[in-house]
Formats: C-alpha cells, structure tokens, sequence
C-alpha cells in the first residue's frame, strides 16, 4: 500500500549484495523493486524520469541536487513517470521555476512512485561501478527488513525480461507535421517504448508518422504503405523478444529504409543474426562520447540502455557494418547494412535531455527514404 509522504520519513535502500543504505522517504510512502541504475546527467530530470526505457529501474541521479526547477507539461517523453523508483541525495520539494507546472513530490506523488534521499549517492554510485548491476528495493512504510530481503530476492532479474508490451501503446495513432505543412513523407514507427521526442523530431522533418503496437505484424505495418520505418527505444532484454525479431526481420527484407534507436537498434541486430548481452554496467546519461566512423568526427550522446550488441558475433555477419562506437569502452554504437538504407544506433539521436550533436541522424533517415523515392 503506497501513501502520500509526510516530512522526514525515514526510508531504507536494500541492495541484492545486502549492502544498505538509509535516508528518508522522498515522493510516495511505501516500497518499490526493480535493478538499480544510475544516470550522470546534471538536467533533464523530468525527461529522464518519463522515459519508458526506465520500466521497472530504480534510478539513482548522480547529480546531488534533484527537483529544485519542479515540472513542466511540455517536458515529458510519456504519459507518466516511468522510473520504478528514486534515489538522489538532496531532494527539493519545492520548485522555483517561471512556467513550472508544479513540484517533482506533486509529480511522483501523482504517480505513486516511491523514493529515498539524504543518502550519500556518490558511494552508491561506486559501489554498483564496481559490483555491477543488480536489483534493489526501497522502502519507507516501515516493513520489516528480513520481510523486505524476502521479496528482494523474489524479483526477476532484467536479464530475458520482456518488458516493451508493459510500455507499448495499445492502438495505432498518428502524429502529423505542424498545421500548415504538407507531408513529405509517411513513416511507421513500432513502438517498443518511443520517448515523445523521436515523434516530434520526425513530425518536425515533415514526416507524418503512423505509430504501431509492438505486437503489430510486418504484414500490417507494410500495408499502410509507409516510405520509411522507425524502430523505437524501449526497455528490457532484446534477447526476450522473438516475435519482434522476426517482424523486424521481415521488415527489413521490405527494402524499406529502417532507423533503430536503443532497443530498436539491438533488435535490429537480432534480426540479422547478431548477438546482444547484458552489460556489466550501462550507460546512462547526457555525456557520452561516440565516434562516427564513416565521417571520422566525435560526438557527444545522450544514452539510457543495459544490453548492447556483441562485438564477437560480427564475424559471422558479413553483410553487417560498424559505423559508430562508444569512446569510453570501444562497445558498438552504430551498424548499419552494407548496400542497403537500414542503420540504427545505440543512443538517443532525439538527446531529450541531452546534446543535440547526432540529430543528423534524422536527416540521414530522411534522405534515405527521399533516394528510395526517386529509385521507384
């Protein structure tokens, strides 16, 4: 039973490795499970929070100050908060913002997420650098802590989870370019978790967008008769999702120009005979260095993913390229197929929050499918 937080609740974070941390409750009053995660970003923390790649995490900002500009109706990839949980080390309950809509305990209270502050982030934070991923629960109703370490150990690992039918939408809906502008272009998105901005970037090219369920068929997404196809973000293990990979699979053999972003982008990678596997750590936050190796420059990347492709499983993929990797530890950042208009990355191109360095990427998208048209 989640309740609305009174002041200085006390809370507790239990790690899977039972180390423990203790602070107070912040946002809703209760407990809450999934893998604990953390985010370097220092903005952006309402964007961060609404994005359905989050499903079912626990997120530790590393940034010690959380809450403090409040909310913003405009500054949401979701419907709702999407983090299974808060940790941040000092937490405003109050905002002071021209244009806020509100306070972050209003937004998490509405939305019954459950958090903890006044811990010392920066030790959490190395502690899981050095240990690895795992999960963790939060709780500030008081449970008994040998009652909260039964139920931790009940929680599934995120390792063949599949999570994107939990985020997905339900029915297909369009978006459209702003009143005014014709559209240039008809592209279909499967929506395995898509933050509102990857909508907005395609609308924003001219691009009318028809948004489809992730249970959607290659048959029916092909018969609107789309110019492009996007495959979208989303949380959990790509190596769960084998009806995915086979729509994606016959979507690529469409010869239509494809553009995977995250978890698109690795099941992209399945769908032609790819590995993925589960990082020790992930990446996640607004200042991650990536390399273009077709143009040779750097760019800095907003990221949000714990799997990634298999660097091994390219030898047997001949029709596969590299054309980005991440500068920190070399993993892939980019593939795209030799010949052919279908790319994606590991990143967010869209960078809501984050640097806006690779929204090229959306051009390149559409100027694949501009080649396509005039080759037909």
């Amino acid at each position: 039973m989640v309740k609305t937080r009174e002041s200085k609740v006390p809370a507790v974070l239990l790690l899977a490795d039972g180390k423990r941390f203790e602070g107070h409750a912040a946002g809703a009053v209760g407990i809450t499970t999934g893998e604990i995660a953390f985010n370097t970003g220092m903005y952006g923390y309402q964007e961060i929070f609404t994005d359905p790649s989050y499903h079912q995490q626990i997120l530790i900002m590393a940034t010690a100050h959380i809450g403090n500009y409040g909310v913003h109706d405009r500054e949401v990839e979701s419907d709702k908060v999407q983090i299974a949980g808060l940790v941040t080390k000092n937490y405003s309950s109050i905002a002071s913002r021209a244009g806020a809509s509100g306070t972050l305990q209003d937004y998490l209270d509405r939305d019954q997420v459950v958090g903890i502050c006044d811990l010392d982030t920066r030790a959490l934070v190395r502690h899981i650098r050095q240990s690895g991923a795992m999960n963790a629960i939060i709780c500030s109703d008081g449970t008994d802590e040998a009652e909260l370490m039964k139920r931790l150990q009940e929680v599934p690992s995120m390792e063949g989870l599949e999570l994107s039918s939990a985020v997905s939408t339900k029915q297909v809906y369009d978006a459209m370019p702003e009143e005014g502008v014709e559209p240039r272009h008809r592209v279909a998105l499967l929506d395995l978790g898509v933050k509102r901005s990857i909508v907005q970037c395609l609308t924003d090219r001219g691009c009318a967008v028809r948004v489809f369920p992730m249970q959607s068929t290659a048959e029916e997404i092909l018969a609107w008769s789309p110019d492009g196809i996007m495959l979208s973000n989303g949380p959990g293990d790509p190596g769960a999702m084998s009806d995915t990979v086979e729509t994606v699979k016959a979507l690529v053999n469409s010869d239509k120009p494809i553009f995977g972003i995250c978890l698109g982008h690795q099941v992209l990678a399945l769908s032609q005979g790819l590995r993925t596997q589960k990082m020790f750590n992930g990446h996640r936050g607004v200042n991650h260095p990536i390399k273009n190796l077709i143009t040779g420059k750097a760019e800095i990347t907003s990221q949000n993913h714990g799997f990634v492709v298999d660097k091994d499983s390219l030898h047997s993929v001949p029709t596969m390229e590299v054309t980005h990797i991440h500068l920190n530890d070399e993993s892939i950042a980019g593939i795209a197929l030799k010949g052919r208009p279908v790319f994606s990355v590991q990143y967010h191109p869209e960078a809501s929050a984050g640097p806006h360095d690779s929204r090229y990427l959306f051009d390149q998208f559409v100027e694949n499918m501009e080649q396509v048209a005039v080759l037909d």
